[in-house]
């Protein structure tokens, strides 16, 4: 016997619908690439994504074609997120930090159809325009510009586009398992992997973030991603956040932290989501420039290890919880979030503190298990690490348009993270597999030693590698960047680890270096450091 129960599919546009019915006067702020602010609200946002989908389905796309955007954090990105996917679309964010050569692969790979494009990007389209093999429709995203037409022939302009098309366009219905988005992996290794969402997924994965114990949007919050909209999805807060009725505040180009804490100030903004690289610079600023933050209430930080001494400074010097969160594009990117239960109320305020430092727990739609190297499954003590897989309601099983894949292992997919968890599903990532270190016969964690290196008040960031050596087959080397104006030795910074992990952890030497080299998604290349230091221990 079946339930006597409503079945509607889960849609994109229903998200946006239900903004702009129940939320529809709540204010989106957002910042365009010429540094000016504009006010708008989902219900414009909503008209804007109805006229964008009537636009794109006049130029006779084929169903499920891929739109792509190279777009900054704005409100014009929004209304495509909702526009595309709301038509039968799939919206394809692409990351423009990748190199010219990646993001021509990634574009012919998707068989992007549309081309979506801030003018900061028009230099950039303009070069590799001729090599867009599948690319039909160039679409500036703004008004009418002379700069764009001179170097990119036959381009069109949004603000024109939509209003070709129909505000009272009716969203139609089909499967909820019809791909709705696309992100590719930054790709360490080999060309990038693309990662195709549903609408199931995708709004499954939003009820999933506005759950208490993982982010939980409400229609009281301010919120600004800072996480780029062409990185998973901006963790899927776009989505989310129309979902509870929040308000908005998409910061465009700007992230250095003068340029956050004048938006955290200026607009009240109390949820904001980022990486670490990104909250070094705005703690950094915010102390220089005297702010209190004062209306921010929480931080979401996940894309690396979040370092303790960050968490302590949002919540000693400034209350502002931080919630450590882990994920990846395979998964949505939702994938832990630590927030505590309640026999934890009862610990010592030290340990409540210290607990808050792991990468946190599943929630409901999320499973988590350790596996040794022959895939048996390991204890569940806080203690034992082993191999990290997952599986769950918005996780992929395979690749976009990649063949002979064996992604899965009995229905589970392999993370790359070594990692531990306890009897309450607590997830600590000891280290990626490929960045793990093993001494001679032992392991090290290089995120352990960096927690411990960036905390030093005389470093703006540092990196751990394992690099030869010819006793101990490896060790850890510290690449070290001097915070501004000081200027630390080796030994000061080497007897820092003392007393706080084992001494036979200790790296061996401290290199200092100007910058540490990041990724299009702003995690540390690990691979250039092991190649430019890999006599290090042995020259």
């Amino acid at each position: 016997m079946l339930g006597q129960m409503m079945t509607q599919p889960l849609l994109i546009s229903s998200l946006i619908e239900h903004a702009d019915r129940y939320h529809g006067q709540t204010e989106i702020i957002s910042v365009e690439t010429d540094g000016s602010v504009t006010e708008s609200t989902w219900s414009q946002v909503a008209v804007n994504a109805r006229k964008l989908a009537s636009a794109l389905t006049k130029l006779d796309l084929e169903p499920q074609a891929r739109i792509g955007t190279l777009a900054w954090n704005n409100r014009r990105h929004l209304e495509i997120y909702y526009g595309t996917s709301g038509a039968g679309f799939v919206c394809h964010t692409i990351n423009p930090r990748l190199f010219p050569e990646q993001l021509t692969y990634i574009i012919n790979h998707a068989k992007d159809r549309v081309l979506f494009f801030d003018a900061t990007f028009i230099p950039l389209v303009a070069a590799i325009k001729e090599h867009l093999t599948e690319v039909q429709h160039f679409v500036l995203m703004g008004p009418r510009n002379d700069d764009a037409i001179a170097q990119v022939p036959g381009v069109q302009f949004y603000d024109e586009l939509i209003e070709t098309g129909d505000e009272q366009f009716q969203w139609p219905s089909f499967d909820e398992n019809t791909a709705s988005s696309l992100c590719y992996t930054s790709g360490t290794t080999g060309n990038p992997k693309g990662v195709l969402y549903s609408h199931r997924s995708t709004v499954l994965h939003s009820f999933g973030s506005n759950t208490r114990d993982v982010i939980g949007y409400s229609a009281v919050d301010v919120v600004m991603p800072v996480v780029p909209m062409f990185h998973v999805n901006a963790w899927g807060s776009p989505y989310a956040c129309a979902m509870s009725g929040s308000r908005m505040v998409l910061p465009g180009p700007d992230l250095h932290g003068e340029a956050l804490v004048n938006l955290i100030d200026t607009y009240g903004v109390t949820l904001a989501m980022g990486v670490p690289t990104i909250w070094q610079g705005l703690l950094a600023h915010a102390g220089k420039s005297g702010s209190k933050l004062t209306s921010l209430e929480r931080t979401v930080i996940g894309g690396a290890a979040c370092p303790p001494s960050m968490i302590e400074t949002f919540r000693d010097t400034y209350g502002v919880d931080t919630v450590h969160a882990w994920g990846m594009s395979e998964m949505s990117p939702l994938g832990t979030a630590n927030q505590p239960m309640a026999k934890h109320a009862d610990l010592p305020i030290e340990q409540q503190h210290k607990l808050r430092e792991s990468q946190g727990r599943p929630c409901y739609g999320v499973e988590l298990k350790i596996v040794d190297d022959d895939g048996n499954e390991l204890p569940r003590d806080g203690e034992t690490q082993g191999d990290l897989l997952v599986r769950g309601y918005w996780v992929l099983d395979s690749y976009f348009e990649l063949q002979d894949q064996n992604l899965l292992q009995d229905g589970w997919f392999a993370t790359g993270d070594v990692a531990t968890l306890d009897a309450d599903g607590y997830m600590t990532i000891r280290d990626r597999s490929k960045d793990i270190i093993k001494s001679g016969g032992e392991w090290i964690s290089s995120v352990e030693l960096e927690n411990i290196a960036v905390a030093h008040p005389k470093l703006a960031t540092a990196a751990v590698i394992g690099v030869p050596h010819p006793k101990w087959d490896e060790r850890p080397l510290l690449v070290a960047v001097k915070a501004e104006g000081q200027d630390p030795s080796e030994d000061e910074l080497l007897s820092y680890f003392d007393g706080k992990i084992a001494k036979w952890q200790i790296p061996d030497k401290v290199v200092f270096v100007d910058a540490l080299p990041l990724n299009a998604t702003g995690k540390v290349l690990k691979r250039n450091l092991r190649a430019d230091f890999s006599d290090a221990l042995t020259g």
